[in-house]
């Protein structure tokens, strides 16, 4: 019985020491790594609004930590609107993209949500877009499941403002 229990301590203790040993050599490279491609992507971001702004060009910027779309004609704010974006289990995603497509009204479902008569829709990564909430009144929180809402008659300004290919710069 002795033998027993001394060979599982040393297991467990090998167990351990293993754990300890991987859990330090990755909490140096995967942070090191994450805040890397967060470093680049920012700049990224930073680069083409930079570029942005010296156009004419009419472009769409989501601040995710003021909850603000802004809509720019190069670097004249048009719209400044508060908005409601992803929260936390469910984040609107960051970077830069185009509107793919636009949608007068829609349906949107997900694994606990199903939204019919969506209005405004202006796709701009997969899922992911800016649109109008009528079933909410919470602009300014993130409270979505990772799209871009504004009240509804927001969402129709900037909808009949922005034409597909319209820049969106999505940032923190």
């Amino acid at each position: 019985m002795n033998s027993r229990i001394t060979t599982l301590s040393r297991c467990s203790g090998f167990l351990v020491s293993t754990t300890l040993t991987l859990a330090a050599l990755f909490s140096w490279s995967i942070p090191a790594t994450v805040a890397q491609s967060m470093r680049n992507q920012e700049s990224i971001i930073a680069q083409r609004i930079a570029r942005l702004q010296q156009s004419e060009k009419r472009w769409i910027e989501v601040d995710l930590s003021e909850q603000k779309l802004i809509a720019w004609e190069g670097s004249n704010k048009i719209y400044t609107l508060t908005v409601s974006t992803g929260k936390s289990a469910t984040p609107t995603i960051t970077g830069t993209f185009t509107v793919q497509s636009k949608h007068v009204s829609g349906r949107m479902r997900g694994p606990d949500y199903n939204v019919p008569y969506v209005p405004y829709i202006m796709y701009f990564s997969g899922g992911y877009a800016i649109h109008g909430a009528y079933w909410h009144n919470r602009f300014g929180t993130p409270v979505s499941h990772g799209c871009v809402n504004l009240r509804v008659s927001e969402a129709e300004k900037v909808f009949q403002w922005a034409a597909v290919g319209t820049p969106v710069i999505v940032r923190r």
